[in-house]
Protein backbone atom coordinates (compact mmCIF):
# COMPACT_ATOMS: atom_id res chain seq x y z
CA UNK A 1 0.00 0.00 0.00
CA UNK A 2 1.28 3.44 -0.44
CA UNK A 3 1.62 5.68 1.67
CA UNK A 4 -0.26 9.72 0.88
CA UNK A 5 1.01 12.42 2.79
CA UNK A 6 -1.22 16.05 3.19
CA UNK A 7 0.15 18.80 3.66
CA UNK A 8 -1.26 21.57 4.65
CA UNK A 9 -0.49 25.30 3.90
CA UNK A 10 -1.49 27.59 6.95
CA UNK A 11 -2.83 31.11 5.96
CA UNK A 12 -0.59 34.03 6.41
CA UNK A 13 -1.42 35.75 9.73
CA UNK A 14 -3.34 38.91 8.33
CA UNK A 15 -1.87 42.47 9.81
CA UNK A 16 -3.62 45.53 10.16
CA UNK A 17 -1.82 49.14 9.05
CA UNK A 18 -3.40 51.95 10.64
CA UNK A 19 -2.25 55.11 8.98
CA UNK A 20 -2.81 58.31 10.79
CA UNK A 21 -3.10 62.02 8.85
CA UNK A 22 -2.26 64.71 10.62
CA UNK A 23 -3.50 68.38 8.93
CA UNK A 24 -0.22 70.06 8.76
CA UNK A 25 -2.82 73.08 7.91
CA UNK A 26 -2.45 75.02 11.42
CA UNK A 27 1.51 75.34 11.06
CA UNK A 28 1.39 77.00 7.30
CA UNK A 29 -1.89 79.11 8.03
CA UNK A 30 -0.15 80.53 11.22
CA UNK A 31 3.08 81.25 9.53
CA UNK A 32 1.33 82.86 6.25
CA UNK A 33 -0.64 85.12 9.29
CA UNK A 34 2.51 85.99 10.76
CA UNK A 35 3.54 86.71 7.48
CA UNK A 36 0.72 89.44 6.10
CA UNK A 37 1.13 90.94 9.73
CA UNK A 38 5.04 91.76 9.08
CA UNK A 39 3.74 93.23 5.74
CA UNK A 40 0.97 95.25 7.09
CA UNK A 41 3.31 97.17 9.97
CA UNK A 42 6.02 97.67 7.35
CA UNK A 43 3.45 99.27 4.77
CA UNK A 44 2.34 101.38 7.59
CA UNK A 45 5.76 102.59 8.52
CA UNK A 46 6.65 103.04 4.92
CA UNK A 47 3.74 105.08 4.41
CA UNK A 48 4.27 107.23 7.65
CA UNK A 49 7.78 107.27 6.59
CA UNK A 50 6.87 108.92 3.14
CA UNK A 51 3.58 111.47 4.74
CA UNK A 52 6.74 112.67 7.03
CA UNK A 53 8.65 113.62 4.17
CA UNK A 54 6.04 115.09 2.51
CA UNK A 55 5.41 117.00 5.37
CA UNK A 56 8.68 118.60 5.64
CA UNK A 57 9.12 119.69 2.08
CA UNK A 58 6.04 121.25 2.04
CA UNK A 59 7.05 123.04 5.66
CA UNK A 60 10.18 123.94 3.96
CA UNK A 61 8.60 125.17 0.79
CA UNK A 62 6.69 127.48 3.02
CA UNK A 63 9.26 128.91 4.66
CA UNK A 64 11.71 129.78 1.75
CA UNK A 65 8.05 131.59 0.05
CA UNK A 66 7.88 133.66 3.76
CA UNK A 67 11.63 134.47 3.04
CA UNK A 68 10.88 135.47 -0.32
CA UNK A 69 8.28 137.88 0.45
CA UNK A 70 10.40 139.31 3.66
CA UNK A 71 12.94 139.91 1.01
CA UNK A 72 10.87 141.49 -1.73
CA UNK A 73 9.11 143.69 1.32
CA UNK A 74 12.51 145.11 2.19
CA UNK A 75 13.27 145.84 -1.12
CA UNK A 76 10.67 147.88 -1.44
CA UNK A 77 11.04 149.71 1.79
CA UNK A 78 14.57 150.48 0.67
CA UNK A 79 13.58 151.67 -2.88
CA UNK A 80 10.73 153.64 -1.05
CA UNK A 81 14.05 155.40 1.48
CA UNK A 82 16.54 155.97 -1.56
CA UNK A 83 13.01 157.65 -3.63
CA UNK A 84 12.18 159.93 -0.50
CA UNK A 85 16.22 161.17 -0.27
Amino acid sequence: MADYQVEQERPAPTTTTVIERRSGGGGTTLAILLLVIVVAVAAFFLISSETSKDNAVSSAASQVGEAASSVGDAAQDAAGAVKDE
